[in-house]
C-alpha cells in the first residue's frame, strides 16, 4: 500500500506538470515566474525553478545545476541574481566566495547556454575589504544602464556598529553601474542608514524604487529581519527604513507582483526552507509562508518574469 501511494503521488505530480507544459506551449507569449537559487554552499552552481501562479515553484533540469562556477579561488555560485534587458538577454551576478573583493557575472539568451564567466573586482580598491556578498543586478531601461549593488565589510569604517554581527562583519551596501560589462563606474556607497545591512533587492512599483534589505544586526539585540524603504530614483535618497516586516532569522529577500499582491520570498535559513509575506499596499504585510512551495534545499535566490517560450525550452531539458 505504501508503494502504491508513493506511485500515485508521483503520477499526480507528473500529470500536473504535463498539464502546465500544455498550457505553456499554447500561450508562449505570456509571462511566467522563474526563480534562480543555489543549494548547499553554492558549489554546484545555478539552479532554476518555475511557477505559473507565483506560489508554487517546481525545479527545472531535474534540479541539477545549469552552470558550474569557475571564477575565484573558492569557485562558488551563491545568491544568483538574474535580470533581463530590453533585448531579452539575461544577465546574472553572484557571490563567488565568502571573502573575495569581487563578484561573478555571465549572460545568456535562453538560460541554458551561458557566456564565459567574468570576475568583476568591485571592491579591489579597498585593500582590507573582507567580502562582496549577495550582489543584485537591476536594468534601468530609461537609462539603458545596469546597476549592480552588494554588501561589503571594510574594517575600521562605521565604528558605531562594528560589533553588531558575527566575526565583526559590519556591512554597508555599495554599487557600480555599467552599459557593457567592460567599463564600470567607480564603486560608491549605495545605502547606509546606520545599521548592519545585507541582501538588498529592488522592486519597481507605483513609480517608486522599493529597496528591501536584511537588518543583519545580532548584537546587542538580534534583528535578522527584513525591512523596506523607497525612493524616486534607484540611487536614492531613500526614506527612513521601515520597522521589521518579517519574522527574525530570515535573509535573501526577493520581490514580485502577483495579480493584485506584492510577494516577498525569503530564505528561512535556520529552518531550512523558504518563506514569504504578501501585501496589497507595500506597508501592511501578511505572512503566507504556508501558502508557498519551493524545491527542497532552495537557498537565497531571485524571482523574475519572462516569456513562456523561454520556459518551454527549459522544460524540454527535464
Amino acid at each position: 500500500m505504501i508503494h502504491l501511494n508513493a506511485f500515485f503521488l508521483k503520477m499526480k505530480k507528473l500529470l500536473f506538470q504535463l498539464s502546465l507544459l500544455i498550457i505553456i506551449c499554447t500561450s508562449c507569449n505570456r509571462s511566467v515566474f522563474l526563480f534562480s537559487y543555489f543549494k548547499g554552499n553554492g558549489e554546484d552552481g545555478l539552479h532554476l525553478a518555475y511557477s505559473t501562479d507565483g506560489y508554487h515553484y517546481f525545479a527545472l533540469n531535474k534540479d541539477q545545476s545549469f552552470i558550474t562556477p569557475r571564477v575565484s579561488e573558492d569557485k562558488l555560485m551563491r545568491d544568483p541574481c538574474i535580470t533581463q534587458d530590453a533585448s531579452g538577454r539575461f544577465h546574472m551576478v553572484w557571490t563567488v566566495s565568502w571573502n573575495a573583493p569581487g563578484i561573478g557575472y555571465a549572460w545568456s539568451d535562453d538560460l541554458i547556454h551561458w557566456s564565459e564567466q567574468q570576475y568583476i573586482p568591485v571592491m579591489a580598491h579597498e585593500p582590507t575589504v573582507r567580502n562582496s556578498w549577495a550582489p543584485e543586478i537591476y536594468f534601468e531601461e530609461n537609462e539603458n544602464l545596469f546597476y549592480i549593488f552588494w554588501s561589503s565589510t571594510i574594517p575600521g569604517k562605521y565604528l558605531e556598529t562594528e560589533n553588531s554581527a558575527e566575526s565583526n562583519y559590519n556591512h554597508r551596501m555599495y554599487y557600480t553601474s555599467t552599459k557593457d560589462f567592460n567599463n564600470f563606474s567607480p564603486t560608491q556607497l549605495f545605502f547606509d542608514q546606520g545599521f548592519n545591512v545585507i541582501d538588498g533587492t529592488l522592486l519597481k512599483a507605483n513609480e517608486k524604487n522599493y529597496l528591501i534589505v536584511k537588518d543583519e544586526t545580532k548584537f546587542p539585540n538580534p534583528q535578522k529581519n527584513i525591512r523596506i524603504t523607497y525612493s524616486d530614483h534607484i540611487l536614492g535618497p531613500y526614506q527612513p527604513v521601515s520597522s521589521p516586516i518579517s519574522e527574525s532569522w530570515v535573509e535573501g529577500p526577493t520581490a514580485i507582483k502577483v495579480k493584485d499582491k506584492y510577494l516577498i520570498y525569503y530564505d528561512q535559513y535556520t529552518r531550512h526552507k523558504m518563506g514569504a509575506i504578501s501585501s496589497t499596499n507595500l506597508r501592511e504585510w501578511e505572512n503566507i509562508s504556508n501558502e508557498v512551495t519551493f524545491p527542497e534545499g532552495t537557498r537565497h535566490g531571485t524571482v523574475f518574469k519572462t516569456k513562456r517560450k523561454i520556459l518551454k525550452g527549459l522544460l524540454e531539458m527535464n
